[in-house]
C-alpha cells in the first residue's frame, strides 16, 4: 500500500460529559421557563411555552480539541499505537486524562 494516512484523534478525560436532553424536560423547569419569558418577552403576561417538534434534544457534552498526525498507509493496524505514542510525544496525557479516541483518518495520495 502506496500513500499516507491522516489520522485525527481526541483525548478521553474520565470527567467529560455527554449528556442529551430533551427539549421537554428542559421546557418543565421553571427556572428556565422564567428565564426565557423575561429573555424573549420582557413585559409580557400570561404567556405559555411550548414546541411543535417533541423529539427534540439538546446535547450537553465536553468541548474537545482535536489532534492530527500523518503516517504510512501500510501502518493502518496500529493507529490506535501511534495515535497513543503520538499524545505521549506532544506530552498530552495527564492525571485523568489518559486514552484516546480516534476520530477520522483520510487517506492521501
Amino acid at each position: 500500500m502506496q500513500g499516507k494516512l491522516n489520522v485525527t484523534y481526541q483525548l478521553i478525560c474520565e470527567n467529560d460529559v455527554q449528556k442529551e436532553i430533551s427539549i421537554l424536560e428542559i421546557l418543565k423547569n421553571e427556572k428556565i421557563v422564567k428565564l426565557l419569558k423575561s429573555e424573549y418577552a420582557k413585559g409580557l403576561r400570561n404567556l405559555d411555552i411550548s414546541t411543535h417538534d417533541s423529539s427534540a434534544n439538546i446535547i450537553l457534552q465536553s468541548q474537545k480539541e482535536l489532534y492530527e498526525f500523518e503516517t504510512d498507509k501500510k501502518d493502518f493496524a496500529d493507529l490506535i499505537e501511534l495515535a497513543e505514542e503520538d499524545a505521549k510525544a506532544r506530552k498530552l496525557f495527564k492525571k485523568g486524562c489518559q486514552e484516546i479516541a480516534l476520530v477520522d483518518f483520510i487517506t492521501l495520495d
